[in-house]
């Protein structure tokens, strides 16, 4: 069983930078592949990012690649997602999610085993 919790959210201004943490409970943390999605108000959840188990390979949707850089520190149990260059169009919930030892499909939500609560992101233009 894991627990994750995010945290960092909040209102900016287009432009400026944010970072989310995800913290979970556990300690196999490091088996988990890890991923943020995000869902807007009256759209479908949608992928983010992915890191791996060890965090050598990451993963991004295009609308956010050069923007956002996702990393994890398994020493402290945390999964980061850096926002840079936000954008009106960045507003949305975050989640992190979890699965355990595989990341196949690792853009489509349904496969993974646990979620966070999700942080609210609000980017005014």
């Amino acid at each position: 069983q894991v627990q994750l919790v995010e945290s960092g959210g909040g209102l900016v201004q287009a432009g400026d930078s944010l970072t989310l943490s995800c913290a979970a409970s556990g300690r196999t943390f490091s088996s988990y592949f890890m991923g943020w999605f995000r869902q807007a108000p009256g759209k479908e959840r949608e992928f983010v990012a992915a890191v791996n188990w060890r965090g050598g390979s990451t993963y991004y949707a295009d609308s956010v690649k050069g923007r956002f850089t996702i990393s994890r520190d398994n020493a402290k149990n945390t999964v980061y997602l850096q926002m840079n260059s936000l954008k009106p169009a960045d507003t949305a919930v975050y989640y992190c999610a979890a699965r355990y030892y595989s990341d196949f499909g690792y853009v489509r939500g349904d496969l993974y085993d646990y979620w966070g609560q999700g942080t609210q992101v609000t980017v005014s233009s």
